[in-house]
């Protein structure tokens, strides 16, 4: 069983998901799921192609945004996850390995629409301390102006729910 981490009332994250976890993630209410694992990251994981079949069958909307660690700020990522938090239906889990890279993926793409502080308010709620990150959160924030208004987080509703987390 994974954990899910809940940093907003419409975005979580976990961990690398099996097969079995699509349809428990249907049951939870989420509506779409988030890939951020590159295919072939490790032997023996789901393809995005696997998991789109599986979370077409569970009812899920599904979108592939593979990310490394070391293009966690680069542009493509950001902006393809910006998009999938605005386009998706939610409630909305993304996973990887472990649900870091994720998490850091989505404070880079929320930092583009929302005040730094409250991306990183909302991730210490969770355990997630990245603060050590400010710099590239800010360097993104400045980014803000190419994107729409649309907002990836209500600071008022992350707090209400920040740190909740469930088990699939």
């Amino acid at each position: 069983m994974k954990q899910i981490t809940y940093i907003t009332p419409n975005f979580a994250v976990t961990g690398a998901l099996e097969p079995q976890d699509f349809s428990r993630l249907a049951e939870f209410g989420f509506k779409s799921i988030i890939s951020n694992r590159p295919d072939d990251e490790q032997s023996g994981q789901l393809s995005a192609r696997q998991e789109a079949v599986l979370a077409w069958r569970a009812g899920l909307r599904f979108r592939h945004v593979p990310v490394t660690v070391d293009d966690l700020f680069s542009d493509e990522p950001v902006e393809a996850m910006a998009d999938s938090l605005r386009e998706l239906d939610g409630p909305i889990i993304a996973h990887c390995k472990t649900g870091l890279r994720s998490a850091i993926l989505w404070a880079a793409a929320s930092a583009r629409m929302e005040d730094v502080d409250c991306v990183l308010a909302a991730l210490n709620k969770t355990g997630f301390r990245l603060g050590h990150l400010r710099e590239e959160l800010e360097a993104q924030a400045d980014r803000k102006r190419w994107l729409g208004s649309s907002r990836a987080l209500d600071c008022r509703e992350a707090a209400l729910v920040a740190g909740a987390t469930a088990t699939i």
